[in-house]
């Protein structure tokens, strides 16, 4: 006769399962939302400035939500690394932008302050002539008339600020003649014209510096 064992035997116990990541994802899920919006917005011109605290806030919140995959506490980590991508390079297209942006405000700047030197000349054989030049820029536009007994004449003038360019023509009276009008701007010839007979107009104009 067989013994019965009085303690019935039980199934021996599954193994332990490791512990699920906790459900910790909102980090990285809003990284990549803002980045993405400010990745977007940062290509517009003018509208990418408010680029600036989407595509910063996106890079922190990707590099907090890629910590927290690290230690477990959350499963996003593709997510998670995507926000950091996407927020760097709207972030280094922000900072083009402001690079860009500070660059045209230097040239402006440095236009508004600069100064061109005008010499305007007139040369020929004519004698009695009627010179008419003009400069026009920002707040500093002048237009003068000489009557010129004889033949050469020169005059320089000096702009600053924004020169837009001007002109220079010269008429010939009843003794006729020829006349060449000559204008060089910062050293550099920019415009030229002859003309000859009675009451006959050389003229330079559309030149700028």
């Amino acid at each position: 006769m067989t013994e019965q064992n009085p303690y019935p035997s039980h199934p021996p116990a599954p193994p332990a399962q490791p512990p699920r990541p906790a459900n910790r994802n909102g980090l990285g899920t809003a990284g990549f939302v803002l980045g993405l919006i400010g990745l977007i917005f940062s290509v517009i011109p003018v509208v990418g400035v408010i680029a600036w605290p989407l595509v910063i806030l996106g890079l922190i919140f990707g590099i907090l939500g890629v910590l927290r995959v690290n230690k477990g506490e959350a499963s996003n980590k593709g997510l998670a690394i995507a926000a950091v991508v996407v927020s760097a390079v709207g972030l280094v297209i922000c900072i083009l932008w402001v690079a860009a942006f500070g660059k045209a405000a230097n040239d402006v700047q440095e236009e508004a302050n600069r100064s061109v030197t005008v010499h305007y000349e007139v040369t020929g054989t004519a004698s009695n002539v009627t010179v008419t030049y003009s400069t026009f820029g920002d707040g500093n536009s002048s237009m003068n008339q000489e009557e010129v007994a004889n033949l050469p004449w020169s005059k320089d003038v000096e702009t600053k600020g924004l020169f837009k360019g001007g002109s220079l023509t010269v008429t010939t009276g009843a003794d006729g003649g020829k006349v060449t009008c000559t204008v060089v701007v910062d050293g550099e010839e920019s415009t030229t014209s002859t003309a000859k007979g009675q009451f006959s107009t050389a003229s330079c104009d559309g030149f700028s510096g």
